[in-house]
């Protein structure tokens, strides 16, 4: 009698484990080795993937294309610079209490936007994290609509700094930085474990199956609504996370930057799409990618603009997929596979 099994694990992501564990390691290690500069770089790198994959998580997996989360970036950014200035908790356990601010405000968010639809709902989220920025610009014990900084106490005795001074004798801007790309570093690895781990979970099935068609799915008892307020919510809390670090590494803030739709959606929506939605593995390429073009193009001003437009343009007609779904569709590799496989005996076929 045949037996048979369910796994996930293709050759491809085998080999891929093996690198990525190097891969780790190696970024771990990196600021013994690297200057400041590429710390700087790889922590700017990291935010933007950590923010690229919730935004994929939102719009790739739960089909829900917001243009509003630059309110998460900033609400969660003010909640860490309130709670250093106002509380005087140190801004490393602040980044904590970003997140959660960030998870507050979209609670009301949701409410409002999931009574839209489409074309709708994007718009929606938009227009509510413009009155997000509205209201904090009105908000004079943080510097109003021209924004304040840091404390240089608090950026100065910040958690772990001096171990960090000590270990790689370095001034604390420096030190800070170090800091700063360990956190980015692991808000990035949980990041992409959390989402894989729930994507290969049942409840992931049915964030799939809500995204394809939200009728069918619920008539196979799928709660489409409740798998909506998960993904949403989860999202603007991871969002908030990598708003509160981006400023704690900044140190300085404003309502026009905090809630800037170019920085926190804009650039991750073009990374995204040149590199894949509804991958894993696509907002990790097109990071990298859109690195190289503002490190190539950042001097040309809006030539740089139009450039990325341009090419998200042209991609999104060869690749309608992204990049990664075109090296995908060629190859067949997954790196980070979620389709179940059924294996043993003479069966070997695909289940959804």
């Amino acid at each position: 009698m045949a037996t048979y099994s369910v796994q996930t694990r293709t050759r491809a992501s085998s080999g891929f484990a093996v690198f990525a564990t190097l891969a780790i390691v190696l970024l771990i290690l990196l600021p013994f080795f690297a200057g400041r500069s590429t710390i700087q770089d790889m922590f700017f790198i990291l935010t933007m993937l950590v923010l690229a994959q919730f935004w994929n998580l939102l719009a790739g997996y739960g089909g829900l294309v917001s243009i509003g989360q630059q309110a998460f970036v900033g609400m969660g950014a003010y909640a860490m610079f309130g709670a250093v200035i106002l509380l005087g908790v140190d801004p490393v356990p602040s980044i904590l209490l970003a997140g959660v601010a960030a998870l507050i405000i979209a609670v009301p968010t949701a409410f409002f936007a999931f009574r839209l639809q489409g074309a709708y709902f994007a718009i929606g989220t938009w227009v509510i994290a413009e009155v997000f920025r509205l209201l904090v610009a009105q908000w004079k014990t943080l510097g109003g609509g021209t924004g304040t900084s840091l404390p240089r106490s608090a950026t100065r005795e910040m958690w772990f700094t001096d171990a960090i001074k000590t270990l790689f004798d370095v001034k604390a801007s420096a030190a800070r930085d170090i800091l700063a790309y360990w956190l980015a570093l692991v808000l990035a690895l949980a990041t992409i474990g959390g989402i894989y781990w729930l994507l290969r979970t049942r409840r992931g099935l049915a964030l799939a199956a809500v995204r394809d068609n939200t009728e069918a799915a619920k008539s196979v008892g799928v709660d489409a609504a409740r798998m909506k307020w998960v993904v949403f919510l989860t999202s603007a809390f991871g969002t908030g996370l990598a708003g509160g670090l981006i400023y704690m590494q900044k140190a300085r803030i404003s309502p026009d930057a905090a809630f800037s739709v170019t920085d926190w959606t804009a650039y991750v929506i073009f990374i995204v799409v040149i590199g894949g939605i509804g991958t894993i593995e696509g907002p990790i390429l097109g990071v990298l990618i859109f690195f190289a073009l503002q490190s190539l193009l950042a001097d040309f001003g809006s030539w740089y603009l139009m450039t990325l437009g341009v090419l998200a343009i042209v991609i999104m007609l060869i690749a309608p997929r992204g990049l990664w779904g075109l090296i995908s569709e060629r190859t067949g590799a997954h790196l980070f596979p979620i389709r179940r496989r059924l294996t043993g005996g003479k069966l070997d076929q695909l289940e959804d």
